[in-house]
């Protein structure tokens, strides 16, 4: 089973030897365009899950029915038959479901993107190594592959206009490639009028109308050449404003000039090759025709961003350390990926202009899929540049090693060098660093701008600040939510929020165009080695938030040294943030390890990991007082986790360690905990569980719900034999008799609960039991009511501080100085009584509520 997608939608299926020996091949591709689009929605995200969110958003970009999730079920099932049949012993099982949406599976030799872009790569490495006859060949059959544009017989929602703009900005590069090798060979006559197609075609392509400008000149056309240019910057002075960039303009220059450099070309130096593609972007150099002994010039410095936002003391800082750098300084900007550290670069460098008289130089270090450009090949870019004897600024932007920096140093006086990296690159002399981090919370008001400038309705500054913090204060993904409401008119700011909040779907959300989040980060992850990804990796099963070398050491099966060691190298890969309260995964770096925990681990690995995580905050929780390394919400998440990979007695273990402290979602973690339970025939922990949502249902006012529940629980502590929970649930059914009026009836079942709970050990119970009977004592009323509650109250303030629980004490001592106000002691001079932390009956004529 084949698929293709650089074109009209392609499966299929049949002789794996088809087309070589004359089996046969019969197509599958869907007619229906709404499986078209989830097929082909998965394809260019093929090997990854895509959440159900997106592929909703790419059936219904405009209004999704109230049917979508059904309905994509229906879809997926149609599909899952349509693979079947192209691949009957493996079609099937090749699309599966994962949480938060499906995986599709493919092979790496059986979609022509992966083998667009291994054939692409591979041309731009032997490009690279001066192997022009391969490079071309290799870019041919690269661009061989594309019969259209992509998926051109299905409909767009953004995910696919994304992936058609990434695909067809990489169809223009192996084009823009195969064209520079073939100028190499001397193919300048055969290539005229394809080049005059194309930039009829890309009338803004710069390098497109340099090629054909040079080939037009080897054709003894010079005035033609010339006309290729004046037809250029008439378009982009009419169209943008802006006049062609300076390796255009040398370009002419050197036709007008008749430079003979151009006119053949023969066999090339090397170096001249490397230079032609150790750039990156078209803002530093892009020297057009590849030709041997053109100069290549260096990019100018990028335009300010007119919507660069905050950054206000970050700013100032690195402004001050270029203008008092010693001679020659060194200045690095390092950080978290997407945290804009060359945006910071470029605007500080047009601030501080004024303190470089002779100019600024920006090169881009960024190599694509190729090596990374050597020291020597970045000096060799620069010795073109007039530096010596000049005030000039250099800006290397995406730096990945100090050997690429080095051979710079030093520079001459009052000239400096700026430079961004993802960590900071040791043994540079007199290097200062700042390092990035995101957006402070105190800044967050400032980016009602990224919203308000596209002509959308300015959001209430809690909306912007949440979408801020689910973007993780990224800089890179706070513009692509504010994209995201340019591509979806439908869509307020609070429609963002929510979709944000979903974490399964979040970085799918940050995907909009050419912002994409999910890739930037990828580019680090990528970047680092094995040994710290697979730490990265293992590290999400920690709860999110701060964590220490102990949490590390149970994810990662070390020793605590070895464990911190680990952290102190992911922490230099910008994987992780470090600060003096401990570590942390940044939010949408937690949720990429996620992922890439799904993708990468297999289940057994993720099992033991998550057992080991659980057993470790499970018995530092055990300790007296509130739960420690991680809050209740932690715990709660790693129970769940635990009931997944079907632990079930951890994932007790756990949610046990919770009670008295969940709020959100209680309801929800003791569900999943008596279904964990249950199944592992725990009768005592069937009993606890059942027993706290029970108190949650008294608590929300649903006696019949909590009846039955404390019935079952008082059952199943019985047949466990557990006395402690037996008188537990006592204690719950003796309030429910209480808040209905029978004083005689929970007096009669708080008793043998007293009596149970007075054990050493039962402290909580014993807690709950005194102050279950202080409020009936106030419920009875008479001369001595109010000194039996100030007794059990008291009681309740001793068990409290054993327990180390403040919540509790503070609870204690409040009822205490509510009964030290009362005057009559009786309950009809007390008309509100607090009979639970927070929760409050207020008694009026006979009546509660």
């Amino acid at each position: 089973m084949r698929f293709g997608i650089l074109g009209p939608l392609e499966v299929t299926g049949g002789d794996a030897d088809a087309g070589t020996d004359g089996g046969q091949m019969a197509s599958y591709a869907p007619q229906a365009a709404k499986l078209r689009v989830v097929l082909g929605t998965l394809l260019v995200r093929a090997n990854e899950v895509v959440s159900s969110e997106s592929l909703i958003d790419e059936l219904w970009p405009e209004a999704p029915p109230r049917t979508a999730t059904t309905t994509l079920q229906v879809y997926v099932s149609h599909l899952r038959k349509t693979l079947r049949s192209a691949d009957p012993a493996n079609g099937r099982e090749s699309l599966v479901t994962r949480r938060p949406g499906y995986l599709l599976r493919v092979g790496p030799d059986a979609l022509d993107t992966t083998a667009f872009e291994d054939l692409s790569r591979r041309g731009h490495q032997a490009l690279r190594a001066a192997d022009f006859g391969a490079a071309a060949d290799l870019q041919r059959r690269a661009l061989a592959l594309w019969r259209g544009p992509v998926l051109s017989d299905t409909p767009h929602g953004p995910l696919l206009d994304g992936a058609a703009v990434r695909l067809g900005e990489a169809r223009a590069t192996a084009l823009d490639e195969r064209i520079r090798a073939e100028l190499h060979l001397g193919l300048h006559r055969e290539l005229v009028a394809e080049l005059q197609e194309l930039v009829a075609e890309h009338r803004m392509h710069e390098e497109f109308h340099s090629h054909l400008m040079v080939a037009l000149y080897r054709c003894g056309r010079q005035a033609e050449a010339l006309r290729v240019f004046a037809m250029l910057r008439r378009t982009l002075v009419e169209e943008l404003g802006i006049e062609p960039g300076p390796a255009s303009r040398q370009l002419q220059r050197r036709i007008l000039e008749g430079d003979p450099a151009l006119s053949t070309a023969g066999a090339g130096t090397r170096t001249a090759a490397r230079s032609a593609v150790v750039a990156g972007t078209v803002t530093a150099v892009a020297p057009a025709d590849g030709a041997e002994g053109w100069s290549p010039s260096l990019g100018a410095l990028p335009p300010a961003d007119p919507r660069f936002t905050g950054r206000t003391a970050e700013l100032t800082e690195l402004e001050q350390l270029l203008r008092t750098a010693p001679a020659g300084g060194c200045v690095a900007v390092t950080g978290l990926p997407g945290t804009g550290k060359s945006a910071l670069a470029v605007e500080t460098a047009h601030r501080v202009a004024d303190a470089f008289p002779d100019g600024q130089v920006f090169l881009d270090l960024r190599c694509g899929s190729g090596p990374a450009p050597t020291g020597s090949e970045v000096l060799d870019r620069l010795g073109h540049a007039p530096l010596t004897g000049r005030r000039v600024l250099l800006v290397l932007d995406h730096v990945t090693s100090e050997t690429q920096v080095r051979p710079l140093l030093p520079l001459a006086p009052g000239s400096a060098l700026l430079l961004t990296a993802g960590r900071v690159p040791a043994g540079l002399p007199g290097l200062r660093p700042m390092v990035l981090g995101p957006w402070r919370p105190e800044e967050s008001h400032r980016l009602a701008g990224l919203f308000t400038e596209r002509g959308l309705p300015a959001p209430g500054s809690g909306v912007v600040e949440e979408i801020a913090g689910l973007c993780g204060g990224l800089p890179l993904a706070v513009r692509a939510a504010a994209a995201q409401l340019v591509a979806r008119p439908h869509w307020t700011p609070a429609t963002l929020a929510e979709r944000l909040r979903d974490e399964g779907g979040r970085l799918d959300a940050l995907r909009a165009g050419d912002l994409d989040v999910r890739a930037r980060l990828l580019e680090a992850y990528a970047a680092a080695p094995e040994a710290q990804r697979r730490a990265f990796r293992l590290l999400s099963l920690l709860p999110p938030g701060r964590f220490g070398p102990r949490q590390a050491a149970a994810a990662l099966d070390l020793a605590e040294p070895r464990a911190a060691a680990a952290l102190d190298a992911l922490a230099d890969e910008r994987l992780l943030a470090v600060d003096r309260d401990g570590c942390h995964l940044p939010e949408l770096l937690r949720l990429l390890a996620v992922e890439r925990l799904a993708l990468e681990e297999p289940p057994e690995v993720r099992r033991a990991t998550a057992e080991r995580v659980g057993r470790a905050y499970a018995a530092a929780a055990a300790q007296p007082g509130r739960p420690a390394d991680a809050g209740a919400r932690g715990l709660v998440r790693l129970a769940r986790t635990a009931y997944e990979a079907g632990l079930w007695a951890l994932a007790v273990r756990l949610t046990d360690a919770t009670f008295g402290w969940v709020e959100e979602d209680a309801e929800a973690a003791y569900t999943l905990a008596l279904d964990a339970a249950v199944r592992c025939a725990d009768r005592s922990a069937q009993a606890r569980m059942e027993r706290s949502l029970g108190d949650l249902a008294w608590q929300y006012r649903r006696a019949d719900r909590a009846h039955e529940l404390y019935a079952g629980a008082l059952a199943h502590a019985r047949e466990a034999g557990d006395e402690e929970e037996t008188a537990r649930a006592l204690v719950g059914l003796a309030e429910l008799r209480l808040d209905a009026g029978a004083a005689a009836e929970a007096a009669a079942l708080l008793e043998p609960a007293l009596a149970a709970l007075s054990v050493p050990g039962r402290t909580r119970g014993r807690y709950e039991a005194s102050r279950a009977r202080a409020l009936l004592a106030l419920a009875q009323g008479g001369p001595e009511a109010a000194e039996s509650a100030r007794a059990w109250f008291g009681e309740c303030l001793t068990l409290a501080g054993a327990l180390r629980d403040q919540r509790l004490e503070v609870y204690a001592r409040r009822s205490l100085r509510a009964l030290s106000r009362t005057t009559g002691g009786g309950s009809a001079a007390r008309r509100a009584v607090e009979i639970r932390p927070g929760l409050w009956r207020i008694q009026s004529a006979g009546l509660r509520s």
